[in-house]
């Protein structure tokens, strides 16, 4: 017997045949529901538990436990390399990630002067990507914001963080105002720096008070029911929305 669900609507006042009414069901498969345990599917559960005012999670814990299982193994999936330092990541993997882009590239960084070293031609390599379509969206850090003094001082850099943003946007000052190109500076804490190739992404984790270069790089690639791609996608949006836009000028 599913005692939750029949505690729930007891509460609640609700019928068997106001719940199958709401279902869409026979009054007997709601029975079977309460009385044998039997799992609604998923479009049931879901009208129940708006009908009940019930999360799903509690009415049916083993069905949400299940799919977050399937979950975490298409997550662990999406994992294709762990790589101990970003110097480790194979300049060839950079190049091919970039030039074979279809859709979108998305860069998030506080200077990524590296990004330009691995790649010397990186401007026109964008260039070519923006030709064919490709949208490209590059997000520096603020040289001039608090984010950027704070991780100055951690790193130890003796004010140099916000020069070497500087000297690093002048790699991509052809580009600014070109159509399909987006190129903006965040005032954030950068917490990891991104770099997403249409469904892979390159993750470069912060450690406090070490170089970027000196902390380990994740490549994921996305796919079907996993969450990890999504999760760090997600949070370059939520930087980006925080940025504002350069246009090739001095800041």
């Amino acid at each position: 017997m599913n005692e939750r669900l029949r505690t729930v609507m007891v509460r609640r006042g609700i019928r068997v045949e106001d719940l199958a009414d709401e279902c869409g069901v026979d009054p007997k498969t709601v029975e079977r529901w309460i009385n044998l345990g039997r799992v609604p599917h998923r479009r049931h559960r879901w009208s129940a538990a708006r009908r009940l005012g019930a999360e799903e999670a509690y009415l049916w814990p083993e069905v949400v436990a299940a799919a977050n299982g399937r979950r975490g193994e298409a997550s662990r999936a999406e994992l294709i390399e762990v790589y101990p330092d970003r110097a480790s990541v194979p300049r060839e993997l950079w190049l091919r990630l970039l030039s074979e882009a279809q859709e979108r590239i998305d860069v998030l960084v506080y200077s990524g002067t590296f990004f330009a070293q691995t790649q010397p031609r990186v401007a026109r390599m964008l260039a070519d990507r923006l030709s064919v379509g490709v949208q490209v969206r590059l997000c520096f850090g603020d040289p001039a914001s608090d984010a950027v003094a704070v991780r100055d001082r951690e790193e130890q850099l003796g004010g140099t963080l916000g020069a070497k943003i500087r000297a690093a946007l002048t790699y991509y000052r052809e580009l600014a105002g070109v159509d399909g190109c987006e190129i903006r500076l965040h005032p954030t804490t950068l917490y990891n720096s991104l770099f997403r190739y249409d469904d892979e992404v390159l993750v470069n984790p912060h450690a406090y008070g070490e170089a970027a270069s000196a902390n380990p790089t994740f490549h994921f690639r996305r796919l079907d029911g996993g969450g990890l791609f999504e999760h760090y996608v997600n949070s370059f949006d939520r930087v980006w929305a925080t940025a504002v836009p350069w246009q090739g000028a001095e800041v």
